[in-house]
Order: structure tokens, then C-alpha cells, then sequence
């Protein structure tokens, strides 16, 4: 466990309230990703294990490099807008495995998108000091207009009138995913990068990565 990690929702959300002051996703990534990894975990239908994946994949070819995984007992409870608590002690750990480096996370959630603008790409993109954004598959806040139906389409995400991410379409006339900036990377950067990651499915192969990893360490658990 985390040294101090909250214990209850309140506690919680106490330190998002503080740490999101320290996002930062004004200014593009510094220099071009070597090595893109997909962060993903995976509950049981019952019982009180998770199971968490980091996937390392070379960014120019999407070739996977390297993946880890851990399981841990869960240690929060399911509350919307506080996931990153039952998370992030699973992902820590199974990123202390990597030999390699990632320059760049790519979470299964949300970044700025999130009520308190602090969903897990943020936190988790603070406590590694690495570049991070968020793709998810449905929407959590906010509203957008229509997104035209060819891959690269997009239009802003939108809530109290900030914009916290695009609507983005990954392949024509599907369904489009939600990006949003975590930490380190702009809204810009997060969106062009999520498509470069995606070339032949909907999801980026970051996270379709990290998904079966995970899926696979929680049945052998």
C-alpha cells in the first residue's frame, strides 16, 4: 500500500481536490515517444482481487516490448470519480517490474475529463512524472456535438464550459473513443497520439494490450 493512501471517499477526495492543482497540460510533449505503454486492470465477476497490466509498446511500430502485471486484494471501494484508488497501489506495482522505460502512459480512463478534472491519467501521470492521457470508451462528464462519421474526426468534449478532452473517431462510421489529457501532454498532443496508437481497431493498441494482459494475470491468479 501507498504511504497515506486514502482510506475513505472523503479522504479521497480530499487529496484530488489537492494534487490537481499540480496537473499539467498546457504545453505538447517535449520530445517524440520511444516506447508508448498502455496502463488496464481487470476485477472478478466476484471476490475482492484485482489485477493490474502495464504494456510497453515501440511506438513506431507497435510492437509489444515488454508487459507486466500484478494482483492485490482490493483496497477501496467502488465509488464513480474515485477508481484510481482502487487502481493505481496495482499498477505501481506491476510497473516496478518493467526493465523498460515508458515515455509515454496511455490509461484506460480519464485524464482531465473528470469531475474534479484529477481522473487517473492525471494522478497516475503525477506520481510517475511521466506524460500521461486518458481513452476512454464511453463518456464520463460533459457534452459534445456530432463527430463526423471518417477516422480523425473529432469535436470537442466540453464541461461548465471548459473543454476536458475530444470525442474522437478511431475508425470509420464506429463508435468514437474520449481522449483526455492527463499530465505533461496537451489536449492536442494526447488527441493526434491516441490516433497514431490506433490503426486497425477502435481502441489503441496500448490499451487492447493492457486489457488482455490484465484479463490473463486476474484468471491466473
Amino acid at each position: 500500500m501507498i504511504e497515506n493512501w486514502p482510506r475513505t471517499p472523503g479522504e479521497a477526495v480530499d487529496l484530488q481536490e489537492t494534487l490537481r492543482h499540480q496537473v499539467r497540460t498546457e504545453t505538447p510533449l517535449t520530445r517524440q515517444p520511444r516506447f508508448v505503454a498502455g496502463v488496464d486492470v481487470a476485477y472478478p465477476i466476484a471476490g475482492q482481487t484485482v489485477a493490474g497490466a502495464v504494456a510497453v509498446l515501440d511506438a513506431a511500430t507497435l510492437n509489444v516490448v515488454e508487459i507486466a502485471t500484478a494482483t492485490a486484494p482490493t483496497a477501496f471501494e467502488y465509488v464513480p470519480g474515485l477508481l484510481a484508488f482502487r487502481e493505481i497501489p496495482v499498477l505501481l506495482a506491476a510497473l516496478a517490474k518493467l526493465s523498460v522505460r515508458p515515455d509515454v502512459f496511455v490509461c484506460d480512463g480519464y485524464g482531465v475529463a473528470h469531475p474534479r478534472r484529477f481522473g487517473l491519467a492525471c494522478h497516475f501521470g503525477l506520481l510517475t512524472d511521466t506524460p500521461a492521457f486518458g481513452v476512454a470508451k464511453t463518456s464520463f462528464i460533459g457534452t459534445h456535438g456530432p463527430v463526423g462519421p471518417e477516422r480523425g474526426d473529432h469535436t470537442d468534449l466540453v464541461d461548465g464550459g471548459e473543454i476536458v478532452g475530444s470525442v474522437v473517431r478511431t475508425r470509420r462510421n464506429v463508435k468514437p473513443v474520449y481522449v483526455s489529457a492527463g499530465h505533461l501532454i496537451d489536449q492536442a498532443g494526447a488527441r493526434d497520439l491516441a490516433l497514431r496508437l490506433t490503426r486497425e481497431f477502435r481502441l489503441p493498441e496500448t490499451t487492447r494490450a493492457a486489457d488482455h494482459a490484465c484479463r490473463a494475470a486476474l484468471k491466473a491468479d
